[in-house]
């Protein structure tokens, strides 16, 4: 796996893991490969150490 996917992956993940805890009315639709429909607020620091945690090899 590159890193762009890695990268892509954490996003994701941390994304519908946000919208899953209810934090901020977050809504995630995911689609084709290439795109994401979000809607409502997102924690950006949880966000970033969530795409950090995984170049680090982190969870």
């Amino acid at each position: 796996m590159n890193i762009e996917d890695q990268v892509r992956e954490a996003i994701v993940a941390e994304l519908k893991r946000q919208s899953e805890a209810g934090q901020r009315g977050l809504r995630v639709q995911t689609g084709e490969a290439e795109t994401i429909t979000v809607e409502g607020r997102i924690n950006l620091d949880e966000l970033t150490m969530a795409v950090v945690g995984s170049l680090a090899g982190g969870p």
